[in-house]
């Protein structure tokens, strides 16, 4: 059986690999049967050993991961995030950190859903933007589209029917609309849809739910972009972050300088801030979720 499954895997890391244009003509009728037959074999290959749970897509193993899909996890998410200057005392990937635990909490909430690896850079103009003050590696617009079409587009190939894009950085919206719309016209919905779930990253109810609901008085308009005190940064999502790794905002170092407020709130004790984080987490994932269900709904009319 070793040496059969052995075979069977070399098997599937030969037809895997990609074939170019020229071997593909070159290739007989039969050729391709015979590969298309290795394949089939290898995919009904049983798992050798126990599973490993996990959501995200790239923890698990290929095995794994068919399986997961063939026992009706075919909901993925792309989470898409990016690096840019948030003043003094965030980590430049400050929406990576969030998404790391926002898209477990939603594909939780959702069930048979999976995470797609996180799109970690954001769009907007290589070689400029950093003359503008904005620092941090980034990939032009055109090239983002293209990139979070082909993610789609491959997820549909595995076997995933519903693909939901949620970014959690402004200048992300347009690429993921466009994505999705792109692969929706292209398939028309047969045999996955694809939408893009603005809800995720509206900051303006996670401020009316923190000053209205928990009574945080933090001094910001429900409309502002980039967060007060001049440095981008604002209290749901340094909350947020400090459940992931208290040390992304810098929670040690300005307790020592006494920076640790944001907004005329303070951030201390930590314990406290990590407890708002992970109310804010499950409002958003709240919002998200319901979200996606009317998305369902309407799907189903």
């Amino acid at each position: 059986m070793k040496i059969r499954s052995m075979i069977l895997l070399s098997a599937l890391l030969a037809i895997a690999a990609p074939l170019d244009a020229q071997q593909r003509r070159q290739m007989t009728p039969e050729q391709r049967a015979a590969r298309e037959a290795a394949r089939r074999e290898a995919m009904a290959e049983p798992r050798p050993i126990e599973a490993m749970e996990s959501l995200w897509i790239e923890e698990l193993t290929w095995m794994e991961l068919r399986d997961a899909i063939q026992a009706g996890h075919t909901t993925a998410l792309v989470l898409t995030g990016g690096v840019e200057s948030n003043g003094p005392h965030l980590a430049s990937g400050k929406h990576n950190y969030s998404n790391r635990l926002m898209g477990p909490s939603v594909a939780a909430a959702l069930g048979h859903t999976l995470i797609a690896p996180l799109v970690t850079l954001e769009p907007g103009n290589p070689g400029r933007d950093v003359m503008a003050g904005n620092t941090g590696p980034m990939v032009s617009q055109q090239t983002y589209i293209a990139w979070l079409t082909d993610i789609g587009d491959s997820l549909r190939s595995m076997g995933f029917t519903e693909i939901y894009y949620l970014g959690d950085s402004g200048g992300n919206l347009r690429g993921m609309q466009a994505a999705a719309d792109a692969l929706n016209e292209r398939y028309g919905g047969e045999p996955a849809v694809f939408h893009h779930v603005p809800e995720f990253y509206n900051h303006t109810k996670v401020r009316q739910y923190m000053q209205e609901e928990l009574g945080i008085p933090e001094e910001m308009e429900y409309q502002a972009s980039s967060g007060s005190d001049g440095i981008h940064e604002e209290l749901s999502i340094d909350a947020i972050m400090s459940v992931i790794d208290p040390s992304s905002i810098r929670f040690e170092q300005r307790v020592a300088a006494g920076r640790a407020t944001i907004n005329g709130i303070s951030l201390e004790p930590l314990s406290e801030l990590q407890e708002l984080g992970r109310k804010i987490i499950e409002y958003r994932t709240g919002l998200t979720v319901e979200a996606i269900q009317a998305f369902r709904a309407g799907q189903a009319r």
